[in-house]
């Protein structure tokens, strides 16, 4: 007997995939990745999600499934969480695809690490079922965490699994998957917390700036949402600034060859990557934005900004621009 466990190394997927290991079924992982989910690994740890399966024994398949994720991002049939989280549609998108893979593999049921009521928007019983019709794997999701709290599934009542030794958690709390974590002797396990972008205050508010005003947005542009300051300042233009070195030589070889880029000439300071339509008020705009940004003796005092129209091009226009005042850089930073 085969099955199939939705594994993203968090500690909830970690204990459903050891209990239903207990019972002698033999258990595939299946992760999903794109540029949204990224699970931070523990302080001074070097563990990832392929080396957690592998200390558990069982093999991991991995989706890159960036491409069409976004499609679920864009228009989700049962809307967004508090930021631009669309969980309804996300795990109903994920076991899809686990049910296809399902299929190919021979293997007979999926388990999950959901625990009822755990997450507000996507665990709650009636969406439990909803997520199952909408999946066309009504009785084949099994959910050893809080199986004595739901429904017998098919592995439990035809007895490929004994359904007393599975648990009945519920809730927000952690405590309970501590303590078996704890008695079960696991201590590698990825933080929830650093997970899904989409949750992140911050990175929402740049995500509904994209989609305002360019709603036809690609995996690029996304990409770009990652890196340093965002300014909007039109409605077809928007200035990426770098926060640091290491942000600075990312935007520089970020393979955008009909972007805008300025950086300064004489002052230390940021590069800056253009998206959109710049009109010569915008660059000047964009300028000042950088001067503001750079290390400088006096706020009045005019600074040399390089502006290359085409990020590829070696021909550069120099600026001199006196740096944007906090007031202004404050009213354009999204």
């Amino acid at each position: 007997m085969k099955a199939l466990v939705l594994f993203s190394g968090g500690l909830d997927s970690i204990l459903a995939t050891k209990l239903v290991l207990k019972q002698n079924i033999e258990v595939e992982g299946i992760n999903f990745s794109t540029l949204f989910w990224s699970y931070k690994k523990k302080e001074n740890s070097h563990f990832s999600v392929k080396s957690i399966a592998e200390e558990l024994g069982i093999k991991l398949k991995v989706f890159e499934v960036s491409r069409d994720f976004l499609e679920v991002v864009k228009n989700p049939k049962y809307g967004y969480g508090s930021g631009m989280n669309p969980c309804i549609d996300c795990r109903i998108f994920m076991l899809k695809k686990a049910y296809q893979y399902m299929k190919e593999t021979g293997a007979s049921f999926l388990i999950t690490g959901e625990v009822l009521n755990e997450r507000p928007m996507s665990q709650r019983l009636s969406i439990l079922r909803l997520i199952e019709k909408e999946t066309a794997l009504s009785g084949l999701i099994l959910r050893p965490l809080s199986a004595k709290l739901l429904e017998p599934t098919t592995p439990e009542k035809k007895g490929w699994v004994d359904r007393e030794k599975f648990l009945s958690i519920k809730g927000r709390s952690r405590k309970p998957q501590m303590m078996l974590a704890k008695n079960l002797g696991i201590r590698n396990y990825l933080n929830p917390s650093g997970g899904c972008l989409l949750t992140d205050p911050g990175f929402s508010k740049r995500m509904k700036d994209l989609m305002k005003y360019s709603p036809n947005f690609n995996l690029e542009d996304v990409e770009l949402l990652k890196l340093g300051r965002h300014f909007r300042i039109s409605d077809k233009a928007k200035l990426i600034v770098g926060r640091d070195k290491e942000e600075n030589e990312k935007i520089i070889n970020f393979n955008l060859k009909e972007s805008p880029l300025f950086y300064p000439l004489e002052a230390k300071g940021p590069v800056a990557l253009g998206r959109g339509i710049f009109d010569r008020d915008l660059i000047n705009l964009s300028a000042g934005i950088v001067a503001y940004y750079c290390d400088k003796e006096n706020i009045n005092f005019p600074l040399k900004i390089a502006y290359k129209n085409n990020s590829s091009s070696d021909k550069i226009e120099v600026l001199e621009v006196l740096s944007l005042s906090n007031l202004k850089i404050k009213e354009l930073l999204v």
